[in-house]
């Protein structure tokens, strides 16, 4: 495996971001009171995931700025 060439800075990529947050976002979860889960009705669940997902992807196919 090789790393691309400025892996120092994926921190700064979209992709990067939304994967990290595809990666919170169920430990988040689990630690909200259930009356603010209420909010949001469970067959929306599965589709704000795949929101995320889908910006990974979009972010990474972006080209970015240098200091982006």
């Amino acid at each position: 495996m090789r790393m691309v060439k400025d892996a120092k800075r994926a921190w700064r990529w979209h992709s990067t971001q939304a994967l990290a947050a595809l990666a919170v976002v169920p430990i988040v979860w689990m630690e909200l009171p259930e009356d603010l889960k209420a909010y949001i009705p469970d067959e929306w669940r599965p589709w704000i995931m795949a929101a995320v997902a889908v910006g990974g992807i979009v972010g990474r196919l972006r080209a970015q700025s240098d200091e982006a």
